[in-house]
């Protein structure tokens, strides 16, 4: 998701501008939108006009409206957006108050205003707009000589660095010169990972080369780390995770992906954190169900004894439509994380969030 414009008061009024990138910026801009926001987009409006003599001709234009949103429809399974309710600016084609549907698509901005912006949907926005938050997974893909750095969302692939470094070849006599090449390269590709790679969010480094280029780079990193006293990677060695691929450029990606292995790990890591939160929940409601509340009073009688070290909320409880119940959970998360507690919003779409 892109951040063109956001303005927004000391009171949380305003708007913001924002153009959907991806499928899953849909699901992002659903959670947003609420009933009775006002949403400006552009859309495709039928006409009919009526000539001198009495007949008339409809044709289809393209108009700016924007809207008092009443319905909200999302398609999960072509990641569409559709927005009914009636038209609250003057438009030439549209009369006021007149009905219409906007039908959100990608890479076309709309604009978004509540009257009261809250802290949940101030967070979404910084999550849709920053991929590098959702990154749990980076991976090298590397041969002789080059290298690619990226990062890999849920749904996209961004490379944050590419390596090109020429290496002499092997010849008699000039072992040294090919040796000294691989060694810089090495040491390029491991200074682009600690500058790409944010340790705290992701959760696998795949390395991926043709041969035994990925062996030969994971031993002198590790060497390195050794000898510099390199905390960051030694304490995140378990990590990395080796694979072979056909070349060190980035198409090579699709296949490291398709590994079983890969898949594995992979599908751990999207949503690593919400799913090990629900199994000490699950343990802690077996073992010690003291411990463990759910549903809404005991859950606000925990909060109010600040008793609340983790907080597991649908996000399907920011979108009901009563607007003082929304506020009730937004003002429980907000006081959680001001008690020192950790907030975890489930999605309704992953698994997890089913259960």
């Amino acid at each position: 998701m892109k951040l063109v414009d956001k303005n927004i008061d000391k009171e949380g009024e305003g708007h913001v501008v924002l153009v959907p990138e991806e499928p899953e910026d849909m699901w992002h801009a659903y959670n947003l939108i609420s009933k009775g926001d006002s949403v400006r987009s552009t859309t495709i409006r039928k006409v009919q006009t009526e000539s001198s003599t009495g007949s008339s001709t409809s044709n289809r234009v393209r108009t700016t409206l924007t809207i008092s949103v009443e319905n909200i429809d999302f398609d999960t399974q072509a990641c569409m957006l559709r927005l009914k309710g009636r038209n609250i600016e003057e438009n030439q084609y549209v009369k006021m108050g007149a009905y219409h549907t906007l039908d959100l698509e990608l890479n076309r901005k709309f604009s978004l205003r509540k009257r009261e912006w809250d802290s949940i949907s101030l967070e979404r926005i910084d999550m849709a707009c920053d991929p590098i938050k959702s990154a749990d997974v980076a991976a090298v893909i590397m041969q002789e000589g080059l290298a690619h750095i990226c990062l890999i969302t849920s749904s996209m692939t961004l490379v944050r660095a590419k390596i090109d470094v020429s290496i002499p070849r092997k010849r008699k006599g000039f072992v040294q010169q090919h040796e000294k090449g691989l060694t810089k390269f090495y040491d390029n590709v491991m200074q682009a990972i600690l500058r790409h790679v944010n340790f705290d969010i992701v959760k696998c480094v795949i390395v991926a080369s043709p041969g035994f280029v990925r062996d030969q780079f994971y031993e002198y990193m590790f060497q390195t780390a050794v000898k510099t006293d390199n905390k960051i990677l030694l304490e995140n060695k378990s990590k990395f995770m080796l694979i072979h691929a056909s070349s060190g450029f980035k198409h090579s990606l699709k296949e490291v992906l398709q590994d079983p292995a890969v898949i594995n790990k992979i599908s751990d890591t999207k949503a690593a954190g919400e799913v090990k939160a629900l199994e000490t929940f699950y343990t802690m409601l077996q073992c010690e169900p003291a411990r463990a509340f759910y549903g809404k009073k005991h859950v606000e009688a925990a909060n109010e004894s600040q008793a609340i070290e983790t907080l597991l909320i649908s996000d399907n409880l920011f979108r009901c439509q009563d607007v003082n119940l929304r506020k009730e959970y937004v003002r429980l998360v907000d006081s959680v994380k001001e008690s020192g507690g950790d907030v975890k919003i489930f999605s309704s779409l992953h698994i997890s969030g089913e259960r």
